[in-house]
């Protein structure tokens, strides 16, 4: 008999009454320790309105949500805060291309980023716009104070700017001439501009970061800050600008805008009242400091050195810790609508499900290095993990407990030994979790909680219900069976709400039972003897086919045909037009993609008697171009020209360098080139149809 662990059933099977019994905790069990309401802030770096977010993007706030769930499920009392970036001289400008106004622009990408956040069923509390009035008036008064206390000073700035940046950078910081952060080419500039003073306060900061290790996270974020930045010497920062308007002015010298970092960074502390004033509201005094800033690794200098400091000129504590996760790539390398390997959350979760989006990214990211993302990957996690660890398993105690009891789950007091270590783990997965989720290593959380599921098809395979129902005297065996199965879903369906929302609600209602609660996790045996199932279990994940999943998100046929960027193609001049080409119909024609592009910078191709390397500035990419036009022009006088660019032909390699489009030529008889540029003024960008 049982050791008393949950009710008991008679012989006659699951239509007798049950006795109750007191759950019994085994090991290492025992209630879990609630927060009690303990106030909990966690933010996402806010998302930069320049388009539409892709998977990597989208990763971030899936992350934080499961981590803002899982601490309510603790019990605290959270506030998850997350919005949109909007001001700069980018989006400036792609509003300029785009024929519309910055705020115009900015609207209505910000509703496309709110649109995938919600698509991915994240529970944020506030989702901030930094051209929010209230943002930007508290975003003046911030300015204003740091400058009359003499934080901030007029100057003039000299250096190497990045626009998809927006940072400024002197020539020892960059990277064999490019931006440190994203690779792209950088210009001179020169303005009036206001500066901080960021060396005041670095021995500050230094001696913070040493005081408090889990201030920055991981430990490699925190050593690449001080060795290449804080040790070194930290020189004044650039917080304002005139080369551009789409900006919050600085109220007491209109000329100048705010520099957009100060203006975002600060979201985290207007967002819930902070007031430059003094007059901070009852949100901001609960819930400041921030317990959690979660942002991309990318921008893990602006967050570590920039904002603590200008927190430090505010008064203002300090957050408790900044995460720098890793980013989602592809097998080939970063996402970038450049290599056409962008994948976007919504066209996943068409065909895997949202809870089957949120699963993947969340497995699949290690602690701090990149995670890595292809449509064969996912597809085969949802059929592993998701349809058979979990979804076949759901799926065969429902119908075992309809078809030998009518649905009812109740325990027939029949253990054995092999049932110890299903209760073991089911018991102790709570503890296991809330230990994984305390250092932020959610993909490792997750993975306890599936090795519970795989325990509990390990301990189906181990009991055999189906040999059981066969003998009317093994009964009570086969109920305590399905009892302690239908028991671990429901504590494992509970911890992974956090992760899985939608899937886990499926489960719970599945097996009928309500979501038990964090102390009562290190219990078994909680479920409510002579319980229901459902009556005919849903299918909660189905297994796909990798090549209906590939046909479904392929290109259209010819969308990456011909050479393009590859082959002699790249090279104008090199084939020429016949009569007996081929006509082809304007759907065909409009496959193809054109655009106008502005070369920013040229070089000779080393031992090539015909190449040139271009970087075309198209929109906000850049594009490595190279092309057979030697003999036409010099690398001089290429720069500055606007160009007529097929930007969806497939990247290439001509004398080893990445070629990512063609430039198009007229050729004559005479075998010269000249290049197809626009007879007006377009802006780089533009569409050529």
């Amino acid at each position: 008999m049982s050791e008393g662990i949950g009710n008991t059933i008679t012989a006659g099977g699951a239509g007798c009454e049950p006795q109750a019994a007191a759950p019994q905790d085994l090991g290492a069990g025992g209630p879990l320790q609630g927060a009690g309401g303990k106030p909990y802030y966690i933010t996402t770096a806010i998302a930069y309105t320049s388009g539409k977010p892709h998977i990597g993007n989208t990763y971030e706030i899936i992350l934080a949500d499961s981590i803002a769930r899982f601490k309510r499920y603790q019990g605290y009392d959270v506030f998850f805060q997350t919005g949109t970036d909007e001001h700069g001289q980018k989006n400036e400008q792609k509003a300029k291309e785009a024929g519309v106004t910055p705020k115009a622009y900015v609207d209505r990408i910000a509703g496309v980023i709110k649109d995938i956040w919600d698509l991915a069923d994240t529970s944020y509390d506030k989702f901030i716009r930094t051209t929010d009035a209230d943002h930007e008036l508290q975003v003046q008064k911030i300015f204003k104070k740091l400058y009359e206390q003499g934080d901030i000073y007029k100057g003039k700035y000299e250096g190497m700017y990045c626009t998809p940046c927006e940072s400024f950078f002197t020539d020892s910081q960059l990277v064999d001439g490019k931006c440190p952060d994203c690779g792209r080419p950088v210009q001179p500039a020169s303005e009036e501009a206001y500066f901080f003073k960021m060396s005041k306060y670095a021995d500050r900061l230094i001696a913070h970061i040493e005081a408090h290790p889990e201030f920055i996270q991981p430990v490699s974020r925190k050593n690449e800050m001080m060795n290449n930045f804080l040790l070194p010497g930290l020189t004044d920062l650039c917080v304002s600008r005139t080369s551009f308007k789409w900006g919050i002015p600085v109220d007491f010298d209109p000329g100048h805008v705010v520099y957009v970092w100060l203006d975002a960074l600060t979201n985290y502390i207007t967002g819930i009242g902070y007031d430059a004033d003094g007059h901070c509201s009852e949100l901001y005094k609960k819930f400041w400091p921030a317990d959690l800033h979660l942002i991309g690794k990318d921008i893990i200098r602006f967050h570590t050195i920039y904002w603590p400091i200008f927190l430090m000129a505010l008064g203002e504590e300090l957050p408790r810790q900044v995460f720098g996760h890793p980013w989602l790539i592809q097998s080939e390398g970063k996402m970038s609508k450049s290599k056409g390997n962008v994948i976007y959350a919504d066209t996943m979760a068409e065909l895997f499900g949202v809870d089957g989006v949120r699963y993947f990214v969340l497995h699949e990211m290690p602690f701090d290095n990149d995670g890595v993302i292809s449509w064969e990957l996912v597809t085969e996690r949802v059929n592993s993990d998701l349809a058979n660890v979990l979804g076949n398993l759901v799926n065969r105690t429902v119908a075992m407990s309809n078809k030998y009891f009518g649905g009812v789950v109740a325990d027939g007091g029949a253990p054995e030994p092999m049932d110890e270590p299903l209760k073991a783990a089911a018991i102790q997965c709570g503890a296991k979790v809330a230990a994984k989720m305390d250092r932020l290593r959610v993909a490792d959380a997750i993975g306890e909680i599936f090795a519970l599921l795989k325990r509990c098809n390990k301990y189906i395979d181990e009991t055999m219900p189906w040999a059981l129902a066969k003998d009317e005297g093994q009964k009570t065996r086969l109920a305590t069976v399905l009892y302690n199965l239908t028991e671990s879903i429901t504590i494992a369906a509970s911890l992974l709400e956090p992760f899985m929302p939608g899937t886990s609600k499926k489960m719970l209602a599945q097996v009928g039972a309500g979501k038990r609660g964090y102390e009562e996790l290190g219990f078994f045996g909680l479920y409510p003897s002579g319980g229901k199932v459902t009556g005919a279990p849903e299918i909660l994940f189905a297994r796909m086919d990798v090549k209906e999943v590939l046909a479904k998100v392929a290109p259209p046929p010819g969308e990456e045909a011909g050479g393009g960027a590859a082959g002699k193609a790249a090279e104008p001049g090199t084939a020429k037009p016949s009569d007996a080409d081929a006509e082809i119909t304007i759907d065909e024609f409009a496959r193809c993609r054109f655009r106008v592009g502005e070369v920013i910078a040229c070089e000779e191709v080393p031992k090539s008697k015909k190449l040139l390397c271009s970087k075309v500035k198209i929109g906000d990419e850049v594009r490595q171009i190279v092309s057979g036009i030697k003999a036409s022009y010099t690398p001089e006088e290429m720069v500055g020209k606007k160009v007529m660019v097929i930007t969806n032909l497939k990247p290439a390699k001509l004398a080893g360098l990445l070629s990512e489009g063609m430039l198009l030529c007229a050729e004559d008889a005479e075998g010269r080139l000249a290049l197809m540029t626009p007879d007006r003024e377009m802006a780089s960008g533009a569409e050529i149809r």
